[in-house]
């Protein structure tokens, strides 16, 4: 596995002095670049290839965040590669061995020309070394959406994208969409961390476009394990009033840029 070792920084803490779970994806983001650079199959390797590793799904288990202060070890490792799909876990431990966060994630490599998926280089595959996938229970990759004529959603205020939040790939950032779902649902009333957050990313949104945010609670039953899971969807449009000509023909999965999942488990 690669690690890089790191201290808990002031401008990665919120109002309780502890690591955000924005800040937490950042790491694991900059946690499989720094890997990539380290490979020499970084940025301007993919550059030269004209691809680039496009993020399709988070998931990430926190057991606890770090506080301000503490020294951490971030650690990431790829687990398997099939066709253009290629499979990544990431973790992060205290100095002592604590696990602190464990996570999934699903990539495709892309050819930006083309808009097409490739798959890896001979040279990528020998310098990724595939190891055994961490012992965790894993989501499904399909977040489900709301509704289109949900009684219980919440309409948030639309968020226009500014050049802050883009990337390299002049689209926005993965964290970014994280971050707009963590707002979303804190306005909605939803305490933070979670116990698990997804996110699958389904369309890219760039600069000038504008994200409106929906939520939807639900309470564990039948069983679950999860005590609250609530769903964020980051739409390209404004959610359908209900009306039923304002419904007609809409479908939620044509428009949403992004999906989250926030449960907490029973204790």
């Amino acid at each position: 596995m690669y690690t890089f070792d790191s201290r808990i920084r002031y401008s990665e803490v919120g109002e309780d002095k502890r690591l955000t779970l924005i800040s937490l994806v950042d790491y694991f983001q900059d946690c499989s670049t720094f890997q990539s650079e380290d490979l020499g199959i970084g940025l301007s390797y993919t550059d030269e290839l004209g691809a680039a590793w496009i993020l399709n799904f988070w998931q990430i288990d926190i057991d606890r965040l770090p506080a301000l202060g503490e020294r951490v070890v971030t650690g990431t490792q790829p687990y398997a590669f099939k066709g253009f799909i290629g499979l990544r876990n990431f973790m992060m431990e205290t100095a002592d061995g604590e696990t602190l966060a464990r996570a999934a994630s699903v990539w495709s490599l892309m050819d930006l020309k083309n808009l097409r998926p490739v798959k890896p280089t001979d040279r990528m595959l020998e310098q990724y070394k595939v190891e055994e996938p961490f012992d965790m229970e894993y989501e499904p990759r399909k977040i489900p959406l709301p509704e289109t004529d949900c009684s219980d959603l919440i309409r948030l205020a639309p968020v226009k994208v500014m050049p802050e939040h883009l990337d390299t790939n002049h689209h926005v950032n993965n964290a970014r969409y994280a971050a707009f779902t963590v707002t979303a649902a804190g306005e909605a009333g939803v305490s933070m961390p979670p116990d698990r957050y997804c996110i699958e990313y389904k369309k890219q949104a760039r600069l000038g476009d504008v994200i409106w945010p929906v939520v939807q609670k639900a309470s564990g039953e039948n069983g679950s394990a999860a005590e609250e899971a609530v769903t964020v969807a980051l739409m390209d449009g404004p959610w359908p009033d209900g009306t039923e000509d304002s419904r007609e023909g809409w479908k939620a999965a044509d428009h949403v840029y992004a999906a989250a999942m926030f449960k907490k488990f029973k204790r």
